[in-house]
């Protein structure tokens, strides 16, 4: 990656420099936006609390490449491991600002993946493997569509997400600690 970025600035600098006039440069992938990196962050951040808040033990993967070979792989936004410590996370969460779609659900199913999150349009929409495989569910690879998460099926989704779209990281943060310090999660 660092070198990648040494060549297109290298690459850069030569046409800056009118050595390099006749070469057409192909638009390489941008990076990703301030918006997607602080959905990315902030849904991450609510998560820890959230497990600290349920003693939930996990295991944080973030955007770890996965893989099975020979077949390509890709990096979730962030991934966890729920209750021990695993090669293959249980939970991806993918942050779609410009880009990205259901066909993520195809890596995952390969991978085992068993929920799978998307952030688009400032809500989560959740998807869980279905135990009747891809037969049962082809056109979203296996996967159905729930509205709570079977992992953490005591989180509130809808709070999560007002939680994540909340303008103020630190404001998100404690009214999302003090919700799961409520009754609802069986502390006062």
């Amino acid at each position: 990656m660092v070198w990648d970025w040494f060549q297109r600035q290298s690459l850069w600098l030569l046409f800056y420099l009118g050595i390099c006039r006749g070469w057409k440069l192909a638009e390489t992938p941008s990076s990703p936006s301030r918006h997607h990196e602080s959905s990315k962050t902030r849904i991450g951040d609510l998560l820890l609390i959230y497990f600290l808040e349920t003693n939930t033990k996990y295991f944080p993967m973030g955007s770890t490449t996965l893989r099975q070979a020979p077949q390509p792989g890709g990096e979730p936004d962030e991934s966890y491991c729920i209750g021990s410590d695993k090669d293959v996370p249980e939970l991806a969460i993918e942050v779609v600002i410009t880009s990205g779609s259901i066909n993520r659900l195809a890596l995952y199913q390969r991978l085992c993946i068993r929920e799978v999150w998307f952030w688009q349009d400032d809500a989560f929409t959740p998807y869980h493997q279905h135990s009747g495989g891809v037969e049962q569910c082809p056109e979203t690879f296996g996967y159905e569509v729930v509205t709570r998460s079977r992992l953490l099926p005591d989180l509130d989704i809808a709070l999560l997400a007002a939680c994540v779209r909340n303008p103020s990281p630190l404001a998100a943060a404690k009214a999302f600690r003090q919700q799961l310090q409520t009754d609802t999660y069986g502390k006062s």
